[in-house]
């Protein structure tokens, strides 16, 4: 990493969305993410934001638009995984206690809003220095056929590890990003596959979908031969902060709680909107 990047060099604030005081479910991830963007904006600070999930698939806006999309939640729901319609990014991504769920939140700064390639680089720039000491060469290029393929797609060996997406809104903004760390990467991969699948059954649709092809995506243990755990990458993560900023535990302050239940209104409208009545069976427990 280069260390001269200011932005590396700042008092961030940790948040870990388990720690959050109240009542969780796929909604809580992203409402929190807004509020912890409106309280950067007002403490003009920015923050850390680590959110593993337990078995969750994030849907893009243009997942719901497939001719077929209960059939493709049916595949996620036989498969045991929640769902909901995320408010970043573009297509379907999984979630599960093997995926990190990271954001880098900041304030505006200057006065200006951090442009969005400027944004895609500091996190390919982290994720490098992470795993600075593993001897594996991070890259940043879209890795088509794997699912949400995208132009900052990071990679190990041509094989997507992680996608990259930013949440911006008035005042600050979020570079929101899944690694795979450890479990069956295939398994991921077909899940996808078979949503599609079955959400669009051979129609000429309107939108594009990836054709996945789960070579094309591992893990960081795949790749590195040995396993290593989500909390272990938590860990490297806060440790580049302290090498080169310092970092303080983030309370969740009664503005970020009072922000937090706005956001998570909006959410459910967000889903309502796009889902109907199969938004209430995505986001219940079972």
């Amino acid at each position: 990493m280069n260390t001269s990047y200011p932005w590396i060099k700042q008092s961030y604030s940790i948040y870990h969305a388990q720690q959050f005081p109240g009542e969780t479910n796929p909604l809580t991830y992203f409402s929190l993410t807004d509020a912890l963007i409106h309280h950067a904006a007002n403490t003009e600070e920015p923050m850390l934001y680590f959110w593993p999930t337990e078995k969750l698939v994030f849907l893009g806006m243009i997942d719901t638009k497939m001719p077929y999309i209960e059939d493709a939640l049916e595949v996620l729901k036989d498969h045991n995984y929640r769902y909901v319609s995320r408010n970043s990014g573009g297509l379907a991504v999984v979630s599960d206690p093997g995926i990190l769920n990271f954001s880098m939140i900041f304030p505006e700064e200057g006065k200006q809003r951090l442009k969005i390639n400027d944004a895609y680089e500091r996190m390919h720039a982290l994720v490098s220095e992470t795993f600075r000491d593993y001897n594996i060469d991070i890259q940043a290029k879209e890795i088509p056929n794997s699912y949400c393929p995208g132009d900052y797609d990071l990679s190990i060996n041509g094989r997507k590890i992680a996608g990259i997406s930013q949440r911006r809104v008035k005042g600050g903004s979020a570079i929101m990003i899944y690694i795979g760390i450890n479990g069956n990467q295939d398994e991921r991969s077909y899940l996808i596959k078979d949503f599609y699948a079955q959400g669009i059954k051979g129609q000429e649709v309107k939108w594009d979908y990836p054709n996945i092809d789960p070579k094309v995506m591992t893990t960081v243990s795949q790749e590195l031969g040995f396993e290593i755990s989500v909390d272990q990458v938590i860990d490297l993560i806060i440790q580049v902060f302290e090498r080169h900023g310092q970092v303080k535990q983030g309370p969740y302050t009664e503005d970020i709680i009072v922000n937090y239940q706005d956001e998570y209104q909006k959410m459910i409208r967000r889903n309502q909107k796009l889902l109907g009545p199969l938004f209430k069976e995505g986001v219940d427990e079972g």
